[in-house]
């Protein structure tokens, strides 16, 4: 088996370090001992763009927040579903993130950060969420490893009661959350509901051909 090769380190505020490495043509980000993302498991984040703009529709001048970047997987899926007109704000708390994306994965990201229709925000996701209101036409969250918060303790609060009313806020009239997860969270779905969404929970796979461990989308819209 080809060894991997440790390409790069990221500095997570208030987490565990995480790393880059390439092992063949394949890129994977860990946290400790646990792969957090794999360029050849890209379905899911996918899933997570496609069917959030198929939900949204053919609205005008759509704005989408997505965080946070990853892969890239979910953003350029969106970027190929959106009209000429609509924006995408990424958020990403870790600057490293983005270098490795212009950097040694410039290849996988394919040019999707200098989409004109892309900004790019440095801060927590949450911090951006809370700024807005009535901002977005839908908030796509792939944040740590769902509402089971596993890179760093502070991103449970996007997942909170507060986190998620600071969501809805968020929204624009008929807009959605969508929220990845690497697993099922009955007490979160309950979460979602009981904060005034309508839930929409989706189980996808976590590769392209429909194969792989099965994820879980929840989209969200306010009642």
């Amino acid at each position: 088996m080809t060894p991997r090769e440790l390409l790069g380190t990221a500095h997570v505020p208030g987490g565990e370090p995480l790393r880059l490495f390439r092992r063949g043509e394949d890129f994977m980000i860990v946290l400790d001992r646990n792969e957090l993302m794999n360029s050849r498991m890209s379905g899911s984040e996918e899933a997570l763009a496609i069917m959030t703009c198929d939900r949204l529709g053919m609205r005008a001048a759509p704005h989408l927040l997505i965080g946070g970047y990853g892969m890239g997987f979910t953003l350029r899926a969106a970027l190929a579903l959106l009209s000429a007109d609509a924006r995408v704000t990424v958020a990403e708390l870790v600057p490293e993130i983005i270098d490795w994306a212009r950097g040694p994965m410039a290849t996988l990201a394919a040019g999707c950060l200098d989409d004109r229709r892309v900004s790019l925000d440095m801060r927590d996701v949450a911090d951006v969420i809370g700024d807005a209101r009535g901002a977005y036409d839908a908030i796509l969250l792939d944040v740590d490893n769902g509402p089971d918060g596993l890179v760093r303790a502070a991103n449970d609060r996007i997942y909170s009661r507060t986190g998620l009313a600071a969501a809805k806020a968020a929204l624009r009239s008929g807009g959605v959350l969508a929220v990845w997860s690497a697993a099922p969270d009955a007490v979160f779905a309950r979460r979602l509901s009981e904060a005034g969404f309508a839930v929409d929970e989706v189980v996808v796979r976590a590769r392209s051909n429909g194969k792989g461990p099965r994820h879980v989308i929840w989209f969200a819209v306010p009642r």
